[in-house]
Formats: structure tokens, C-alpha cells, sequence
């Protein structure tokens, strides 16, 4: 497999988190299985773009290729593990996959010397993979407590991912327009840290990261 450049690593990612969005706004254009299946196998493919672009030494991506294996097969035997009442096992894995991803990229943007223009990119896809995360864990306490938010119906979560991305990006960047909202105490709790650290994250972060960038520009040119 071909290595992607340090320099470009994130843009790649970028296109990856974007994909996965779209297809959960398509979602509802799908109906039956078809729009789930969507979602399963964007997931799979954003897996194998984060395996291609983080893989930074071989014992890494081994163990995201064996992670992505895991996930295929959780797939495979969603049905099964419906039944046996563990169909929320893909929906974990995604949790821990974007906590994973973020924590990699975040130690790739935050702590190397010179700022170049990937990292800022990077600094996006952290922005995209909070949201993501957040998203993941209101779909997990809606799975276990039903009615946990007005406006999100009671359904299997991968029905429920677009309405999750939606409202978890409208906190993120504190928008609140209110057609769904939360009304378990731990719901309430997730959403108002959510607000808290996408205002923190682009007043201070992202804004430390351009400033960098701009000032070894300017230090560059004289």
C-alpha cells in the first residue's frame, strides 16, 4: 500500500470525516436497510482511510487493519447480535475508534515544532472528530435510556446517526436551534460540555495554531 505523505496526511482524513457525514445526510433517502448498510460501509471506509493516513509505523496500522477486521465482522453478525442484545457493539466501536483518531492527531498537531499548513488541517479534523464523538455518545445514551431527548425517536442508532450528527455539530458551534434538545440530566450534562469545548477549541486552539503559523511565516520572510 502506498504511504501518504506527511505533509497531505490530514487532507485525506479531511475527505474521509466529510464522506461520513454526507452519507449520513443521505440517509433518510434510503429506506428499509438500505440507508443503514450506507452508513456500515462508510464506516468501514473511513477506518481504512484513517488506517492509511495515520499508520505511522507498521505495528500501528497492523492493529488498525485488525481493528477494521473486528469491525467488518460485527457487521457481518449484526443480525445475531441484535438478538442477542448486543447491537450497540458497532456503535462502541466507532466511540473508541474516534477517540483514538483524535488522540493521534492531536499529539501530531499539538506537539511538533513548526506549524505548516496540514496541521491546521489537522486542527479541523479534530474539530470534525469532537463532534463525532459527541454524536457517538448521545446515539449510545439514547440506545440505553429511550426518550433521553425530545425530537430523537426511539429507534436502532444507526436510524438515529443522522439526527445525532445533526444536533451534536449545532451544539459544538453553540447554534442551539432546538428541535432537539435533552432532557436526562447526563444528556444535559454532554451537551453543555460539548458547547463549552467547541467555543474553547476555536477561540483559543485553532486561533494559537494560525497565529503560530502566520508569525513563522513572518519570521521566514525577514
Amino acid at each position: 500500500m502506498p504511504r501518504i505523505p506527511e505533509n497531505i496526511n490530514f487532507v485525506h482524513l479531511v475527505a474521509g470525516l466529510i464522506l461520513l457525514l454526507f452519507a449520513g445526510a443521505l440517509l433518510e433517502y434510503f429506506p428499509g436497510t438500505a440507508g443503514p448498510r450506507i452508513i456500515q460501509a462508510t464506516t468501514v471506509a473511513v477506518l481504512l482511510i484513517g488506517a492509511w493516513s495515520l499508520k505511522g509505523n507498521r505495528s500501528r496500522f497492523v492493529a488498525i487493519i485488525a481493528f477494521v477486521l473486528l469491525m467488518i465482522l460485527v457487521i457481518a453478525s449484526s443480525s445475531l447480535l441484535e438478538k442477542a442484545g448486543f447491537g450497540y457493539l458497532h456503535l462502541l466501536m466507532l466511540l473508541c475508534f474516534f477517540i483514538w483518531v483524535t488522540c493521534v492527531v492531536a499529539r501530531k498537531v499539538l506537539f511538533t515544532g513548526s506549524i505548516t499548513g496540514n496541521e491546521i488541517v489537522g486542527a479541523i479534523c479534530i474539530y470534525m472528530l469532537l463532534g463525532l464523538i459527541w454524536a457517538m455518545l448521545y446515539l449510545l445514551i439514547a440506545e440505553v435510556v429511550p426518550g433521553a431527548f425530545n425530537g430523537l425517536p426511539h429507534a436502532p442508532w444507526l436510524e438515529n446517526i443522522s439526527a445525532a450528527i445533526y444536533f451534536s455539530f449545532v451544539t459544538i458551534t453553540t447554534l442551539g436551534y432546538g428541535d432537539i434538545s435533552p432532557v436526562l440530566p447526563l444528556a444535559r450534562f454532554l451537551v453543555y460540555m460539548e458547547a463549552i469545548t467547541g467555543v474553547f477549541y476555536m477561540a483559543v486552539l485553532v486561533a494559537s495554531l494560525i497565529g503560530v503559523r502566520l508569525s513563522d511565516r513572518d519570521a521566514a520572510s525577514k
